[in-house]
């Protein structure tokens, strides 16, 4: 899970240092086109051909348009935020993943997990500053727009892990993201220059490899235990800001970061505590 996170994290500074160049819709392609084939071959590797077609069809296409969404508003969010600030919006997902769940799967949600989803939200608030001082902005709701998109991408997850192999859930996604992003971003594709071939040879194999991990991460351990790992994205971007772009946080992004972060755990520790499996 580590290396997940790591390799996605590397992943996103590839696609931010591409939005200068490139349409968000086309960098959500790139991103797709360029791990497809990587992830093609495990997935017949590991488990064969006849996996990738008895699917539930109509959710795996639900789910390549939640993720065209998800990535093509995350790299518009990143074409004017630090990492560090686009991961602090983002970690708001986890919450709206649990507040989703009560009316798509009809799950129970006590008074403390909708205290700790409201808690999430005013430091989401905290980071978006709303005054007008700072980050009120296209990119920052489009970062929240993606956190709501893989929301609803994680709850069809949920659905087709009942009945559908992770390698067809992998594969698909992938390439049902490189097949309506491509279509969406045709009427204004750039051709690709010869000096982005490293950044693009980097976004396939940081995006293979971080999708190779983390579904063996969650094929080995339960999700509860894992997901605060996804924390670990903060510290890679504030590194990657300082490093690549110069940048470091305020004081207000880290108060509203540690509030969603926070929050965040709470509701993990919820779901791992046997005695809170129906909440009162």
């Amino acid at each position: 899970m580590l290396l997940a996170v790591a390799t996605f994290c590397l992943m996103d500074a590839c696609m931010k240092a591409l939005t200068p160049h490139y349409p968000p819709m086309q960098i959500a392609a790139l991103r797709g086109l360029t791990s497809l084939p990587l992830i093609a071959a495990w997935a017949l590797l590991d488990g064969g051909a006849r996996q990738l077609v008895r699917v539930r069809w109509p959710l795996h296409l639900l789910r390549g348009v939640l993720s065209v969404l998800m990535l093509a508003a995350f790299a518009y969010g990143l074409k004017t935020l630090p990492l560090a600030e686009a991961y602090s919006l983002f970690f708001v997902a986890p919450l709206l993943i649990t507040a989703l769940a009560v009316p798509i799967l009809g799950e129970r949600v006590g008074w403390r997990r909708w205290s700790a989803i409201a808690i999430g939200l005013v430091g989401t608030v905290i980071v978006l500053r709303p005054s007008g001082a700072g980050m009120l902005s296209l990119g920052g709701l489009a970062v929240i727009a993606a956190a709501a998109a893989y929301a609803l991408s994680a709850i069809v997850v949920r659905v087709l892990g009942r009945t559908d192999s992770t390698q067809s859930m992998v594969f698909w996604m992938l390439a049902m993201l490189s097949l309506i992003a491509t279509v969406l971003a045709w009427p204004q594709w750039v051709a690709p220059r010869a000096e982005h071939a490293w950044l693009l040879g980097a976004l396939a194999v940081t995006g293979a490899v971080g999708q190779w991990g983390i579904t063996d991460a969650f094929q080995r351990t339960p999700a509860s235990l894992l997901a605060p790992l996804e924390y670990t994205a903060l510290v890679w971007g504030l590194g990657l800001d300082w490093l690549l772009w110069n940048a470091l946080p305020d004081r207000t992004m880290l108060i509203g970061a540690s509030i969603i972060v926070v929050a965040g755990l709470y509701l993990l520790r919820r779901e791992r505590d046997p005695q809170v499996t129906t909440p009162p």
